[in-house]
């Protein structure tokens, strides 16, 4: 019997939780099976990476015909300038479904956080690819029109306060800045994230996979200040990599993109290229899981929660893509300028016309009529045709936008501040053996990178794994044992 504070006695009815998994049995248990399934390197693991590098090896010879070739034809980079922004869209974006979930304390993204956070190693490669960029973009001396203010005092003798004008490279310096930033950002939260299962692979690896724990684990030993230490930092890089990610697509959509079309302006279009790496990098994620579930060896602990979690992202981030979309086109439709005519007649009625239906139909309309299925959306191979079907889309979108824009800044206008665009080019740049190298190389090559990036790293977080443990528990529910989840911090 038990009383309450009025004084009146009851019957208390026990509940008791069934004992939950959180030993030091089962999470020694948790991080030898981890470490069994990262140590066994299948024949099939080796024979699709060297597929991918095979693939590398033809973006390397295409990446090096194509500097060869010169900066002089802006037309003739299109494709190239659409492979770095497609690589930006995808690889760069990928983390944040790591950073995301785990900032709104979601235990589904626990077994796949790891893997996102890797494809920022594949992201070194970006900044190779950008190299070449810095060259090919022009100064603001060739009088283009640009964000900063350039040139902007009429003579001398007119008062100068300092802010008139800026450096002819503004654009380069801020873009490879921002670029730099992101790349190290990106390393700095990977090391962050690995530092416990950099410790086990010290204490429980063998081999050279020992020698790598020791080196980067930099002493961890898991005491409480190391983990408040690691949780702080980690929320700190991610905010940043988050910002810098949204800072780089507002360079890139920007200077590589809009200003090279007379008379594009839309002030929505930058949020809008974030936005499309939001939607590819989950796309990018999903695929990435399937593959690690069906042929990594980690079906027991990627299931139907991951793909339902990503599932529901995916879908509201498609319905956004067309709203971004249809918010942009209104402007155009209905202002009807002649610069803006010309510009929906090149992106979107002219020769790239097939292209962009065959894009609105992989971006938007697949996912959406299949996403709103839960028997579709709460499946494995649903999500993972529909993540090929996004992804398909964002390259034919990038090759329509980045190809139709150099070829648009190719053309001998009278001055690159005009409004208007005299000439719309009349049929699609066809891609050159060097263009076609780089696209299948360089998606390869990520590929590729992130495959040997993850024989280095566990692709899945063992520290996470364990902590989870401590979160949840069964507990009797009337006749029915039910999984209660705790939330951290």
């Amino acid at each position: 019997m038990a009383t309450n504070s009025a004084g009146v006695e009851y019957e208390a009815v026990s509940e008791p939780y069934v004992e939950t998994e959180n030993s030091v049995d089962n999470r020694k248990d948790v991080s030898d099976r981890l470490l069994k399934i990262h140590n066994v390197t299948s024949n099939r693991f080796w024979q699709f990476a060297a597929l991918t590098g095979l693939m590398f090896a033809l973006g390397i010879i295409g990446f090096i015909l194509k500097v060869a070739s010169g900066f002089d034809d802006k037309d003739v980079w299109g494709y190239y300038v659409a492979v770095f922004a497609f690589l930006m869209t995808t690889t760069a974006a990928a983390p944040m479904v790591a950073i995301a979930p785990r900032i709104a304390n979601a235990h589904w993204r626990r077994p796949i956080s790891r893997a996102a956070e890797l494809w920022t190693v594949a992201g070194c490669l970006n900044l190779v690819l950008y190299i070449p960029l810095i060259w090919l973009l022009p100064s603001l001396e060739n009088g283009r029109r640009s964000l900063w203010f350039y040139g902007q005092q009429a003579s001398k003798d007119q008062f100068w306060t300092g802010f008139e004008s800026v450096p002819a490279y503004s654009p380069h310096i801020w873009a490879t800045l921002a670029i730099v930033s992101l790349v190290v950002l990106g390393l700095a939260l990977v090391w962050l994230s690995c530092l416990p299962d950099f410790a086990v692979l010290r204490d429980q690896g063998t081999g050279w996979r020992q020698k790598w724990g020791r080196r980067l684990s930099l002493g961890w030993i898991g005491t409480t200040r190391q983990w408040n230490w690691q949780y702080h930092r980690m929320g700190i890089v991610s905010a940043f990599y988050f910002m810098m990610l949204i800072f780089v697509h507002f360079f890139i959509s920007v200077e590589f993109l809009m200003v090279h079309v007379p008379g594009w302006i839309d002030s929505l279009y930058p949020i809008t290229h974030a936005h499309n790496a939001l939607q590819a990098g989950v796309a990018t994620m999903m695929l990435t899981i399937f593959c690690l579930r069906q042929f990594g060896g980690y079906k027991d602990y990627i299931g139907l929660d991951q793909f339902w979690g990503l599932g529901k992202l995916l879908l509201a981030l498609s319905l956004l893509w067309f709203w971004f979309w249809f918010s942009s086109f209104n402007l155009f439709w209905y202002a009807k300028k002649p610069s803006e005519l010309s510009l929906l007649e090149l992106l979107i009625s002219g020769p790239y016309k097939i292209m962009f239906i065959a894009e609105f139909l992989l971006v938007f309309i697949i996912p959406w009529f299949s996403m709103i299925w839960n028997p579709v959306r709460r499946s494995v191979w649903g999500p993972a045709v529909i993540a090929v079907s996004v992804l398909l889309g964002t390259l034919l979108d990038r090759i329509r936008l980045y190809v139709a824009s150099w070829d648009a800044a190719s053309r001998d206008f009278v001055s690159m501040l005009e409004m208007e665009m005299h000439e719309v080019p009349e049929k699609i740049v066809t891609p050159a053996i060097a263009d076609i190298f780089l696209i299948v190389g360089f998606i390869g090559g990520s590929i590729f990178i992130f495959m040997l990036a993850s024989r280095l790293i566990p692709v899945m977080n063992i520290w996470e794994q364990k902590e989870f443990l401590l979160y949840k528990a069964e507990a009797q529910y009337h006749r029915a044992k039910v999984l209660v989840l705790g939330k951290p911090r």
